[in-house]
């Protein structure tokens, strides 16, 4: 299996424990029971960007790790002039997380590529979770049959949070971290920061480091001198 280079493996960070579901527990129940004997053997996530995909499929690679399995994360978005050599040797896995899914479709040679790799994984009992922005039925996709063979398991859609599940998922992230989020300080960042969790994720890493280094408590007032310094 050709190796990923090193920023392209599961962050450490992105468990499932880490992720704050809201109303997306079924994707996280079906994607933790994916390697019980009665778990799907396929999964597809979809969604709008920054509702938590990649850390869901590096979570399962992370899982995989756990049980000592073996895992493959590619995140084909951000894998620029990527080949489908990438997927040789495949069936020699537990399981394979293909996010970025949209980056390659239309592409025929990486169809087919696909489609082949779904076919074997069904007959090696490979494990395959996709995420992509739009379900299998809107994608532009060449091949039909690969469009069928991608609902072969459930096509889960990720949900946003609503604001008070936001100011929670940033407070247990705060937590996690040693740290206090007051609710007056979280409702500052949603009113006046980008509303996506994952850049509301990113401010919340800043604030954690400048705090670290400051010794100082998380008020409305440092996370401007923080925030805006940052911009």
């Amino acid at each position: 299996m050709q190796q990923l280079p090193l920023q392209l493996q599961p962050k450490e960070s992105c468990t499932f424990k880490s992720f704050f579901s809201g109303s997306n527990q079924l994707a996280v129940d079906i994607l933790r029971d994916i390697f019980n004997d009665n778990g799907e053997q396929q999964v597809f996530l979809w969604s709008a960007e920054g509702l938590g995909k990649s850390h869901l499929l590096q979570a399962a690679c992370q899982l995989a790790s756990s049980q000592k399995m073996t895992a493959s994360y590619l995140p084909l978005d951000q894998m620029p002039g990527v080949t489908t050599d990438i997927l040789q040797g495949s069936e020699c896995l537990d399981l394979i997380a293909i996010d970025g899914l949209d980056a390659v479709l239309g592409n025929d040679e990486w169809e087919l590529a696909l489609f082949s790799l779904i076919n074997q994984a069904r007959e090696s009992m490979v494990r395959l979770v996709f995420a992509a922005e739009k379900p299998p039925a809107e994608l532009m996709i060449n091949l039909p049959d690969l469009r069928s063979r991608l609902s072969w398991g459930p096509v889960l859609q990720l949900k946003s949070l609503s604001d008070d599940e936001k100011r929670s998922a940033l407070q247990r992230r705060a937590a996690n971290r040693g740290l206090e989020l007051p609710d007056n300080v979280a409702a500052y960042l949603l009113q006046h920061y980008p509303r996506d969790l994952f850049l509301l994720y990113q401010n919340m890493d800043k604030l954690d480091q400048a705090s670290l280094v400051q010794q100082r408590r998380l008020t409305i007032p440092f996370v401007k001198e923080v925030l805006v310094a940052g911009s």
